[in-house]
């Protein structure tokens, strides 16, 4: 991460300003932002990482799928999540659903960016996490930081054509 990347506010941070737990995670990525973007609305048909474990063993398309581009409020995202806010070609803003997973996970608030970057484009993710008992706090810090930079670099390979 940048030093600009940390300071900057993104979406999420607005949705939950006095969460305590703010993890960021970045990768550059050869393909201009639009390109990178399409590939973060893919998050609508999969999650990306470790398909073994969050998608239950299918592999996540490798292909574009039509119609992901069109994100709206409401809609699912990378797995349970739910889209709150969303600024095409730039920034998208998951929340919780409730329910079971806001119950596990507490108050989570999840975004991607894409911003222009020295190898075409950058893919940020921002996790802003409510207080949390200590050793759930820190499980889902470590299992975020394996899952998302995994998901991170899966979608950055297929912007770039790898």
């Amino acid at each position: 991460m940048t030093a600009e990347e940390v300071v900057r506010r993104y979406d999420a941070d607005l949705l939950a300003p006095g969460a305590p737990g703010r993890w960021l995670r970045g990768v550059d990525v050869a393909a201009d932002p639009a390109t990178t973007w399409r590939w973060v609305c893919q998050l609508r048909a999969a999650p990306y990482s470790y398909d073994w474990v969050d998608n239950l063993g299918r592999r996540s398309p490798r292909t574009l799928t039509p119609g992901l581009e069109h994100l709206e409020p409401g809609q699912r995202m990378a797995g349970p999540f739910r889209i709150r806010t969303v600024r095409p070609g730039e920034e998208v803003t998951l929340v919780a659903p409730g329910g079971p997973v806001s119950r596990a996970l507490g108050d989570v608030v999840l975004g991607y960016a894409v911003t222009p970057g020295p190898a075409g484009s950058r893919l940020l993710g921002v996790l802003r996490v409510g207080r949390l008992p200590r050793p759930v706090d820190r499980a889902l810090c470590w299992g975020d930081l394996v899952m998302m930079r995994r998901q991170l670099h899966v979608l950055a390979e297929l912007a770039g054509g790898r």
